[in-house]
């Protein structure tokens, strides 16, 4: 049994581009429709689950259904599986760009992975926004968020946690709820408080060693991982403003070039966390410190996603019947539209304007472009790719490469000019 998880999940693993929704459908395919190691139902349940939780859904699904057919041992196997390619990858995309990525050529070809990644983001805020605004209450909770992130820079986290307040508060009709499975919360609790351990630990060898830098990885990424309500694009502003303006690790153009290379490899897009603390470390020690905070990331990022798994599966039924609780998680969800508008607008305005400032008047604290430093080539090629992914929905795998060479052309004729 263990060897046709490692060969099934493998390969779900190895095919997981596309993003969530692609990964959800290629793991329904395998695990309910070739093998039938879920039913629809169970299937359907966990994936309600999985998307309540932080952290990415695709990968927790993964785990559950490892979990399902073969306890944690299984959820280990299906889980690990599903991120490690892309961790292979996203490693040696780091290295290769902390060595490489200041060259004319490189940059050049990461203005067209940019302008594509505004596109990017805007898809997904659509998507997003089709299926979290379902009703008035929720478009007032994503304008509102938005307003708070884009005009008074509220962190990420008060946000969230306001969100969640406003839901829970709603009037939600109550209806009959399961009892907790006799024995099951206890389990929980003891998987729970095992797991905790578990991901500190390396934290607390780190404090132990005295390094200041990986202790800033370590805290800085295990925050993260319990606030990625929504998925990666949801924390990407949060991230960004965090490492670029309050740790300084990476500049701007370097942590949008992440988010671009992330999005080519199969895998979580929150893999882009590895790749952050990897260019990072390079910075810092050269490829050692590299590879340690490439590892830390991953560590703090995805050691949660199990624990979520393993002490909360006993629980679906129960909590899928806590009215409060998907009332409180709709309007968080419904709130990372309006998180996705601003990192939407944010990124746009850092690609077409060559400068932008800040701006703080009182409590405002806002971001203005320079005009007269508008990139007429950066719009240009967010203009392709819109039409490309938008309008025609051509593969992303194919749609990055073709604006990244035009960029890459265009930068070159005008060299020659």
């Amino acid at each position: 049994m263990t060897s046709d998880l490692i060969r099934v999940f493998g390969r779900i693993g190895l095919l997981s581009f596309g993003g969530p929704a692609a990964q959800i459908a290629l793991m329904h395919k395998e695990l309910v429709e070739k093998r039938a190691w879920l039913s629809e139902a169970e299937f359907l349940r966990a994936l309600s689950f999985c998307m309540l939780l932080p952290g990415p859904e695709a990968m927790q699904l993964a785990t559950y259904a490892g979990w399902k057919r073969q306890g944690i041992l299984g959820g280990l196997i299906g889980g690990g599986l599903f991120v490690l390619p892309g961790a292979i990858v996203i490693m040696g995309l780091a290295l290769l760009y902390g060595a490489y990525g200041n060259l004319p050529v490189v940059q050049a070809l990461f203005l067209g992975v940019k302008a594509t990644v505004v596109i990017i983001v805007i898809e997904a805020l659509i998507k997003i926004a089709r299926r979290a605004l379902t009703g008035p209450r929720h478009l007032v909770i994503a304008c509102a968020a938005f307003v708070a992130l884009f005009f008074f820079a509220v962190p990420f986290p008060v946000v969230i946690l306001a969100a969640g307040i406003a839901g829970a508060l709603d009037p939600a009709p109550q209806t009959d709820h399961p009892d907790i499975p006799a024995g099951s919360l206890r389990q929980s609790l003891v998987i729970a408080v095992i797991g905790g351990l578990i991901w500190a630990a390396p934290i607390a060898a780190i404090a132990v060693a005295d390094n200041a830098f990986l202790m800033d990885i370590g805290l800085f990424f295990s925050t993260l991982a319990v606030v990625t309500f929504g998925g990666a694009y949801a924390v990407l502003a949060y991230m960004t403003q965090e490492v670029v303006v309050s740790y300084a690790w990476l500049s701007t153009a370097q942590m949008m070039d992440a988010l671009g290379l992330a999005e080519t490899t199969p895998g979580p897009l929150i893999l882009v966390t590895q790749f952050v603390a990897m260019i990072a470390g390079m910075a810092e020690g050269g490829a050692a410190m590299a590879l340690l905070a490439g590892g830390l990331a991953l560590w703090v990022t995805f050691v949660p996603c199990f624990i979520w798994i393993f002490a909360g599966a006993p629980l679906i039924d129960w909590l899928d019947g806590r009215p409060r609780l998907r009332a409180a998680l709709a309007a968080i969800t419904a709130a990372v539209v309006g998180v996705i508008a601003n990192l939407s607008l944010w990124f746009a305005l850092h690609v077409f304007f060559g400068s932008v400032d800040s701006v703080q008047t009182g409590l405002l604290r806002t971001i203005r472009p320079d005009l007269s430093t508008l990139q007429p080539l950066a719009l240009s090629l967010a203009a392709i790719a819109a039409f490309l992914l938008l309008w025609r929905h051509w593969s992303l795998a194919l749609v990055l490469p073709i604006c990244a060479a035009l960029s890459l052309l265009a930068t070159g004729i005008t060299a020659m000019i």
